[in-house]
């Protein structure tokens, strides 16, 4: 005689596999959340430090060429004020000068994550570049 609780004696466990999966899906999710996060605030992090050596690199100035009433940069001085900035922020990086503009890359960092080390992702890169031109005069009214 049958049990009337086995109705599927086939189904056994199946309820158990699903919960697994389930619990790992929500982890992984989670895991997005809270280590996306996180690599969000890195890259941020990571561009404004590059956005603001370019800056300090294109206030790097030629003081020969201001004397003669020009406004050019001084390419070894920005390079080396732009490298020194991301250096002196944690994340080194390079700059190079081209024309009127500095060019700022932090090197490529990684940063570990949290939760998603549950399912094989250990860590994320973060990398970020940005560029700043020297400005002179006013050019509209207003």
């Amino acid at each position: 005689m049958r049990s009337q609780n086995h109705i599927c004696s086939y189904c056994e466990g199946s309820l158990s596999a699903f919960f697994a999966v389930f619990v790992v899906a929500i982890v992984a999710v989670v895991g997005l959340v809270a280590d996306g996060g996180r690599y969000l605030a890195q890259r941020e992090q990571a561009l404004t430090e590059a956005q603001q050596a370019a800056r300090v690199g294109a206030g790097q100035l030629s003081q020969t060429q201001l004397r003669l009433g020009n406004v050019q940069i001084d390419n070894v001085k920005a390079v080396e004020a732009a490298e020194q900035y991301m250096a002196q922020s944690g994340h080194p990086g390079t700059a190079f000068v081209l024309g009127d503009h500095v060019y700022a890359q932090v090197s490529t960092y990684s940063v570990p994550t949290v939760l998603l080390g549950i399912i094989g992702i250990s860590h994320f890169d973060v990398r970020a570049s940005a560029s700043a031109q020297t400005v002179t005069g006013i050019t509209s009214s207003g």
